[in-house]
């Protein structure tokens, strides 16, 4: 059931990808970045086609990358990479341009995003740079997006003689765009914040986020270096809308607390699973 599910999302996030390319993004004379963006580069410059360039340099791709990446992500990542090839062949040449290449940049760059957070989200990868980025990912450590869009950004700057600088502004944009959107399926948009609360009350705080917010509270023991004494530390967990309500709890208790809020990318497993099924 599962792999049925991550086969449909791989279909739509390929077919919304290649359509942004080939509906907004080559008919208004932008670029991509990754291997999809060199294909582009390719076709303004040599006239080939993307679909087929795109399979070909995939191809090279996934073939000196396989051994680097875990064996689930290959499997899809050959499900994946043809189909964004096939995608962007049958849909070449259908639209015209919308006459707004800015217009075009912003929406190319959110479908952009939108179909390739819904790849990623399987633990798949659209076959090229996305593959160099993985490699990274897994064995370095380097965060996903940030990776690819670094790789991205530097193909597309390749392109500055061909699409000339303003169009390549234009494809940054896109591309930055496109980041954010893919961000947005991959973490979804009730984001999490994390807090950390310093102060002699550090239980009370505890005991009030527990039973005002039903959301779990912990409690360290911290030693404060400046003023010398003993300070508790308390740290919790808390969705973004949540945000506003725990200050007002924390000031309640505590009206001299030092309150820092972090941003947290993802939060899974023991009691704040179990606590946000609730």
């Amino acid at each position: 059931m599962k792999l049925f599910r991550d086969i449909l999302l791989i279909t739509f996030g390929s077919f919304i990808y290649a359509l942004a390319l080939t509906g907004l993004a080559i008919p208004n004379n932008l670029a991509e970045g990754g291997v999809a963006g060199a294909s582009i580069i390719l076709h303004y410059a040599l006239d080939w086609s993307v679909g087929i360039t795109n399979f070909l340099l995939t191809g090279i791709i996934l073939v000196v990358g396989y051994r680097y990446l875990p064996k689930r992500t290959i499997r899809l990542t050959l499900i994946t990479a043809p189909l964004i090839s096939f995608f962007l062949f049958i849909t070449e040449n259908i639209m015209e341009p919308l006459g707004d290449p800015l217009v075009s940049a912003v929406f190319a760059g959110f479908f952009i995003g939108i179909g390739t957070g819904m790849i990623l989200r399987t633990g798949s990868s659209m076959g090229g740079s996305t593959v160099i980025a993985q490699m990274f990912h897994y064995n370095l450590g380097w965060d996903l997006t940030r990776t690819n869009l670094v790789i991205d950004i530097a193909i597309v700057t390749s392109g500055l003689l061909i699409i000339g600088p303003l169009n390549t502004m234009y494809t940054i944009i896109a591309l930055y765009i496109g980041k954010k959107s893919t961000d947005l399926v991959l973490e979804g948009l009730d984001s999490r914040k994390a807090v950390s609360v310093i102060s002699n009350k550090a239980m009370e705080i505890s005991e009030a986020v527990i039973s005002e917010m039903r959301t779990s509270a912990t409690v360290f023991e911290g030693y404060g270096s400046y003023m010398l004494e003993e300070r508790d530390m308390t740290y919790i967990i808390i969705s973004k809308h949540q945000l506003m309500k725990l200050k007002r709890v924390i000031n309640e208790v505590d009206d001299e607390a030092f309150v820092v809020v972090h941003d947290v990318r993802e939060a899974f497993g023991g009691s704040f699973s179990w606590i946000t099924r609730r």
